[in-house]
């Protein structure tokens, strides 16, 4: 049986505080692309794996958070240029709606404060309390954190995350990105399924599959006006072949990526495909915590792997 996850960012303005020049459509569209996903997922009861950060769940902060072992000026921007720009520094209305939802999405961590694990200035202390916060916050909400979400897929600290507590992330994609996916899906008809891994820390890698807004500006509109969205297309192929298999199509998005009506439409495109042939065929749905137990579950009380291999994350 195969399988597709579908894998969100959940961050607003946190996704993007530490740039010099945050991209404003993109920041601004953070809360509409939330409930727009919220609401498309519901309408095709796909569950999906939302990564949320931490620091959204809060109602209010004191902008400084000096017992955080943060860098010098890593929360400047909430004294400064968004000091009144609450709307993109809490989200607990959002996270609510998530949680309210009929569908049965699986809540994750994306760190407090979106912090880079693998950068080389993230110690091991900084990583450790990135996570700490977390699962004390979502504590507060009555939830774990079972799965993470590596803010811009940057992956480190996995030692961290298992004594964390977390059994499961989505790891690194295989895969090229963008066109060059495009070309490599419809030209050289390349396998977009990946497979899940345990890796040497026992921490389940989910992979991601496609970043569906990686095929953007001008050539995705060329693209349109003369034939198809392309990304959809690549997302109908990954889906059919998961239909036909025994592997996963993980694709993965920020609700901020739904700037425009079109963005829109080539979500509910993709959700509306993925629900049909799930109604046609053995196709299920899963998320990365429901991949990770049912992994756990194979690997029996001996703690051997089956059917997955267990690796280092090389290639990832």
């Amino acid at each position: 049986m195969g399988s597709v996850v579908i894998s969100l960012d959940a961050e607003l303005g946190w996704g993007f505080h530490d740039f010099t020049s945050p991209p404003p459509r993109r920041v601004e569209a953070g809360r509409r692309g939330w409930s727009t996903m919220l609401e498309l997922l519901g309408e095709f009861d796909i569950p999906a794996t939302w990564g949320v950060v931490g620091h959204l769940m809060l109602a209010s902060c004191d902008r400084r958070h000096a017992d955080h072992p943060a860098p010098e000026g890593w929360f400047e921007r909430e004294r400064t240029d968004w000091r009144d720009r609450e709307d993109l520094r809490f989200g607990p209305d959002l996270v609510e709606e998530l949680l309210e939802s009929d569908v049965d999405h699986e809540f994750a961590s994306h760190s407090f404060s979106h912090v880079l694990f693998g950068h080389p200035k993230t110690d091991r202390e900084l990583a450790d309390a990135e996570l700490e916060r977390s699962r004390e916050i979502a504590a507060e909400w009555d939830q774990t954190i079972d799965s993470f979400i590596y803010p811009r897929n940057d992956i480190g600290h996995r030692d961290v995350l298992v004594e964390q507590g977390v059994t499961a992330y989505r790891g690194r994609t295989p895969n090229r990105h963008g066109a060059r996916a495009v070309f490599d899906s419809t030209v050289r008809d390349r396998s977009f399924l990946v497979e899940p891994i345990v890796d040497e820390y026992g921490l389940v890698n989910v992979p991601a599959s496609l970043f569906l807004f990686g095929f953007e500006g001008t050539a995705r509109t060329v693209a349109e006006s003369i034939w198809t969205d392309p990304m959809v297309m690549v997302a109908r192929r990954g889906i059919d072949e998961a239909a036909r298999s025994d592997g996963i199509f993980h694709m993965w998005l920020h609700p901020n990526n739904l700037t425009h009506e079109r963005d829109d439409r080539r979500m509910r495109t993709i959700l509306s495909y993925l629900d049909r042939k799930r109604a046609e065929t053995d196709l299920a749905v899963e998320t990365i915590g429901s991949i990770a137990n049912r992994i756990n579950v194979a690997r029996g009380a001996d703690g051997t792997v089956s059917p997955v291999n267990r690796q280092p994350m090389s290639g990832y």
